[in-house]
């Protein structure tokens, strides 16, 4: 019997990796002579680079960089396994996680950081460059990550402008002399919104608050990044700031397609691709992933487990899923490809208690569920 296991991370209390191993130890208590394969995963947000590197056996390279407010940090790349590809996920250096709650500040913080990471990332020579950009902190268009690699953001007076998004009102003249960019790299781009920059739907309307933007804020934000969609209309010959995605990461995505000719693709595709999925559950029997919570939400588009479903559901094989938490409504999982889902917890737990125990919780869970599943087959 072979199986293979596919987890996203249980946020807040285990890396994907870390649910795969608890994972893997229940289901060799279950089925002592199985195959048993770790594949961790993600969708491109926080956490992605470590089961990227896990799963393909890569390594990292780790370079001091920027924090959304210019304190220094040390955020690491992604070398997959493959030797072709090298990750930047934005949230090692510009994620929200950097900042405490009293420190956010999303008319100032910039994407600089990122630019750096992925500055070094095109110097490591690989072909092919992927970019997470969920759990941002920023809210500047990814005018930071641009000003790293060179691009010049000038004011009427042709000084510089100071970082963040609300500087951005102030643009008169973008100077990309200083972009160097190798014609051969792919950058890839793992995005699962569909915002445009700017409007009621855009980057500042919709994730503002959770940034820490006040609804002054919000309107100072918005008509600075329609300026700067505007300025960047008239630099590159096309407008992208109604391009679905644009808006991703406070506007990142925006500065992705215009000056690095990026593609945005949904994250979970690119992750699954990238860790060579298909590959892995030729001959599988089962596979068993699972995330923190389920709901109707876990298998509409875009979600990690709903893309594992697809692809496995393709394949004919059937797909076990555990969580933290279960909602009251989950859908139709089973169209999604889902043949069971259950919670790790098995009795009344606090919140505290249960992601503490997280790792103990999941491995006897998935002997329990898988135990339950040799029962009603023949396993082989």
């Amino acid at each position: 019997m072979k199986i293979l296991i596919a987890p996203d991370s249980f946020k807040g209390s285990l890396k994907s990796p870390e649910v795969a191993r608890a994972m893997a130890r229940g289901a060799r208590a279950a089925f002592p002579q199985a195959e048993v394969v770790e594949l961790p995963v993600g969708d491109g947000g926080e956490g992605t680079l470590e089961a990227l590197v896990t799963a393909t056996g890569g390594g990292y390279e780790s370079h001091t960089v920027r924090g959304p407010l210019g304190d220094p940090l040390e955020a690491r790349l992604g070398l997959l396994g493959d030797g072709q590809t090298v990750f930047v996920e934005m949230a090692e250096a510009s994620g929200l996680s950097r900042l405490s709650p009293e420190r956010r500040s999303p008319l100032h913080a910039s994407t600089y950081g990122t630019g750096e990471l992925i500055r070094a990332a095109l110097r490591t020579g690989r072909s092919r460059l992927l970019i997470g950009i969920g759990g941002s902190a920023t809210n500047d268009g990814g005018a930071g990550a641009l000003h790293a690699l060179g691009v010049r953001l000038l004011d009427r007076g042709g000084h510089p402008l100071p970082p963040g998004g609300a500087a951005l009102a102030d643009l008169a003249e973008i100077d990309t002399s200083g972009l160097e960019l190798p014609q051969d790299v792919e950058v890839l781009v793992a995005c699962d919104v569909t915002n445009p920059l700017t409007g009621p739907d855009g980057a500042s309307a919709i994730y503002g608050p959770q940034k820490g933007a006040t609804d002054t804020d919000i309107t100072t934000l918005d008509a600075a990044l329609a300026h700067f969609g505007t300025v960047v209309a008239e630099q590159v010959g096309r407008d992208w700031s109604g391009t679905p995605g644009a808006g991703a990461a406070g506007g990142l995505g925006f500065a992705l397609l215009a000056f690095l000719s990026a593609r945005l693709e949904r994250g979970v595709s690119l992750v699954l691709d990238a860790v060579r999925f298909e590959e892995h559950l030729r001959g599988a029997d089962l596979v068993l992933t699972g995330e923190g919570r389920i709901d109707r939400q876990t298998t509409s588009f875009g979600k990690t487990l709903a893309g594992i479903g697809e692809r496995a559901q393709r394949a004919g094989v059937p797909v076990l899923a555990l969580a933290g938490s279960l909602g009251e409504d989950l859908g139709d999982y089973r169209a999604a490809g889902f043949s069971g889902v259950a919670s790790i917890v098995p009795r009344p737990l606090t919140l505290d208690e249960a992601m503490r125990d997280a790792a103990p919780l999941l491995e006897t869970a998935t002997r329990r569920l898988l135990e339950v599943f040799g029962s009603t087959r023949v396993v082989r």
